[in-house]
């Protein structure tokens, strides 16, 4: 699914606000990588975030 910039925006932060309250991590990352907001970006990159879009 195509997502418009704000979509994207809007799933990467409230992921990153998810890992940063302690859900579990989807994809392996570095331990120097300590930001959740990095951490939500390679997930999205993967295509692994377990959010979604509702349009109508």
């Amino acid at each position: 699914m195509k997502y418009t910039r704000f979509e994207k925006a809007r799933i990467i932060g409230a992921r990153a606000l998810q890992i940063s309250f302690g859900a579990p991590v989807l994809v392996e990352y570095p331990e120097t990588m300590i930001d959740p907001i990095d951490i939500a970006m390679l997930e999205y990159e993967q295509d692994l975030v377990p959010i979604t879009v509702a349009r109508e």
